[in-house]
This record gives C-alpha cells, sequence and structure tokens, in this order.
C-alpha cells in the first residue's frame, strides 16, 4: 500500500480537545480512523516547531488519504497537509522511464 505522511497543527478549538482528552486518546482516535478508511497508522509523533504532530499511514490510495484530510481539516480542530512518500525502489522505477518532453522555449 503507497504510505502517506501527514503533518499538521490543531487550531485553537482542536487544542482545547487535546488538553481534555490527551495524547494517547488522539492517537486511538486517529488509528480508528485511518482503519476505517482501509488504512493502517505505521507512525505517530507529537513534534515543537511549525506543526504539532506527524504521522504516516499506509492507506489503500489517494482517494481515501484525501477523504481522510479533507474530513479533518473540515472539523475546524486541524490543518492537516499530505505529502506521498515514494521507496527508493520507485525511483529506482521512475528513472527508467522516459517521456517525449521538450523544456520551454528549446
Amino acid at each position: 500500500m503507497p504510505k502517506y505522511l501527514y503533518q499538521g497543527s490543531y487550531t485553537e478549538e482542536g487544542l482545547k480537545g487535546l488538553i481534555k482528552e490527551g495524547g494517547t486518546k488522539r492517537l486511538e482516535t486517529l488509528k480508528q480512523a485511518v482503519e476505517s478508511l482501509g488504512g493502517k497508522l505505521e507512525a505517530f509523533y507529537y513534534a515543537f516547531g511549525d506543526n504539532d504532530f506527524y504521522f504516516i499511514a499506509d492507506n489503500p490510495d489517494g482517494i481515501s488519504s484525501l477523504t481522510g484530510s479533507l474530513l479533518a481539516n473540515a472539523s475546524g480542530t486541524v490543518k492537516v497537509k499530505i505529502t506521498v512518500l515514494i521507496t527508493p525502489e520507485e525511483v529506482d522505477e521512475a528513472v527508467k522511464k522516459t517521456m517525449d518532453w521538450r523544456p520551454p522555449g528549446q
């Protein structure tokens, strides 16, 4: 299954919920949400800095990943971004392919 890196921050409302529920309760809720979309939560971390949390999920497809992000963002409690993760083997496959293309202006 493809891997996706999610990074996000809590809104003020989301932080109030985190303080009320605690970190492990939010982890349990996230794991259940990912699994309900057919995925598997691989890793989850809270962090200092620009983002409050990071997690990696194995999801069946991009639509499932997008569904989770859209619903989470629409809740108004978090702001989430997704990055598709690419394996070294996928890069090996990509560099072996070619395409019919010319740079702009050439």
